[in-house]
């Protein structure tokens, strides 16, 4: 069975299939027009909540992609990334320089994590 959540026309924000969580790129909606930490710290929020809502968290990441408008960028993202990341659960990460679909876009991250396993009431 496949859970999808916030389903739109186009796209869902998160399925979980058989334990694993699958995130929609996320980018920043918010404030768009934000500096490229203020962007990361934003989209790094959106990352927690979507995996809360599913019952995981950034110490299950099992992969990650990042998107950069421009991959001289990279220091300050993960200056960015290094303060949220779960200490001693740093995933499997590809970062890369890729066209955002809006120019005023610097980032797009996209997540694959385990969900947590949670006890059963007895």
């Amino acid at each position: 069975m496949i859970e999808r959540l916030h389903v739109g026309p186009r796209l869902s924000e998160a399925a979980i299939c058989a334990g694993t969580v699958y995130l929609a790129g996320q980018v920043p909606e918010l404030h768009p027009d934000a500096d490229l930490e203020d962007q990361t710290r934003e989209v790094l929020g959106h990352i927690d909540r979507l995996l809360h809502e599913c019952g995981s968290s950034k110490a299950h990441l099992l992969s990650v992609q990042i998107f950069l408008a421009n991959i001289a960028d990279i220091g300050r993202m993960n200056a960015v990334w290094d303060a949220w990341m779960a200490p001693g659960h740093a995933p499997p990460r590809a970062t890369v320089q890729a066209a955002l679909a809006d120019p005023r876009w610097r980032l797009e991250i996209v997540v694959v994590a385990r969900q947590m396993v949670v006890p059963s009431a007895s």
